[in-house]
């Protein structure tokens, strides 16, 4: 777990990043969270990209393995059942309504851009619309900050305790 400010990225990360992504990787100011390897899983990417385009997903992730977990129950339509329980459950919905604030506070870190104010990501604070950044955040937040992104990983086939990669220093 590392929180703001984020240690600078290195050259490295940016090649792992590179291949993760399958292009450059764009404002990248931070490795939020890593593989066991040591590889990058979730970066923190500014909210104003070099371009000048705002971008809300602060916590980017990045791991392939990961995403592809997110996407597996994406679509098996576990984000449908997240959503019903959402809005049955008083206190899941408070506790997503405060990783929504933390994921801002976050961001707010590094800028305020005016057109994503109060926007964050994956649909908070009060709908689920993607597993992928909800399970960046609470990978980088950590356990016990967003129970969505909990989860989401918990229901997963990818582990952030088990290393994927081909390899150190390579995104395999």
């Amino acid at each position: 777990m590392t929180t703001p400010p984020f240690p600078a990225v290195s050259e490295a990360d940016l090649a792992v990043l590179r291949e993760q992504l399958g292009r450059p990787a764009r404002g990248v100011i931070g490795v939020a969270a890593r593989c066991v390897c040591g590889n990058p899983t979730v970066v923190a990417t500014s909210p104003r990209l070099p371009d000048g385009t705002p971008f809300p997903t602060f916590y980017y992730l990045t791991h392939p393995a990961a995403t592809a977990a997110m996407s597996v129950l994406e679509a098996d339509h576990v984000m449908r059942a997240f959503n019903d329980e959402l809005a049955a459950d008083e206190d899941l919905a408070v506790a997503y309504a405060q990783a929504h604030a933390a994921y801002l506070r976050d961001r707010a870190e590094y800028g305020e851009v005016e057109e994503i104010s109060g926007i964050s990501a994956g649909g908070m604070p009060t709908r689920v619309k993607c597993l992928h950044a909800l399970a960046g955040h609470a990978l980088a937040a950590g356990p016990g900050v967003n129970p969505i992104g909990d989860r989401a990983l918990a229901m997963s086939t990818w582990s952030p305790q088990r290393c994927v990669c081909a390899q150190p220093g390579t995104s395999g």
